[in-house]
């Protein structure tokens, strides 16, 4: 009988301690140390992520209307004469041309235009039309809108000939039937033919 309570006392001293370190240890389980990972079954489920915010982007249009009116002026179509400064095309002859403005959008225009000679030289540049601009010329003011550009020159000759055209000038609005022009286009084929242009268009709007 001596022996049996000390036996009892023991066993549930034991328990009890089993018991306590048992709580001990789930709690610590359960309770993430700072800066360590935490690995509980609610912590491991993936979070649904966010979606990201859209962001509206205007994305520029460029309107091109063949035959519109530029920051230059109008559209035209004339005629003009020719001073030929060098070369061996009909570019760089005395003559006359045929011209033409067909503006694409606010500040581009195509200047097609021909040459004529023997063998006429046709020319088909795409400019950048700069704003209309004021000058004194006689003592009266003027409006003068600028361009420059390159495209390509093509030679009609029997040994036809294709090569990069450099044009640049300035346009006149006369009135709102008329515009005069002025340039120098430079043509580098066999040679290089530079020749002046001084001419005058009619205008319209819209092919």
């Amino acid at each position: 009988m001596n022996n049996i309570l000390p036996q009892q006392f023991s066993t549930l001293l034991i328990l009890s301690t089993i018991t306590t370190l048992g709580s001990g240890l789930s709690v610590q389980a359960q309770t993430p140390t700072p800066g360590k990972t935490s690995t509980t079954a609610v912590d491991l489920i993936p979070q649904p992520t966010q979606p990201a915010s859209e962001t509206s982007a205007e994305v520029a249009q460029v309107d091109v209307d063949p035959g519109r009116t530029t920051r230059g002026g109008s559209s035209y179509i004339g005629v003009a004469g020719n001073i030929g400064l060098g070369g061996d095309s009909a570019l760089s002859e005395g003559g006359f041309m045929v011209i033409s403005k067909i503006g694409l959008t606010r500040s581009i225009s195509l200047r097609p235009s021909v040459a004529i000679e023997d063998d006429p030289v046709v020319l088909v540049p795409l400019t950048y039309d700069f704003n209309l601009q004021s000058a004194d010329a006689l003592n009266e003011r003027l409006s003068i809108a600028p361009y420059v550009g390159a495209g390509v020159a093509i030679e009609t000759s029997d040994d036809a000939d294709v090569g990069l055209l450099l044009s640049g000038g300035v346009d006149v609005p006369i009135n709102n039937s008329f515009t005069a022009t002025a340039g120098v286009n430079a043509a580098f084929l066999d040679e290089t033919d530079v020749g002046l242009m001084v001419g005058v268009g009619y205008n319209f709007s819209g092919l």
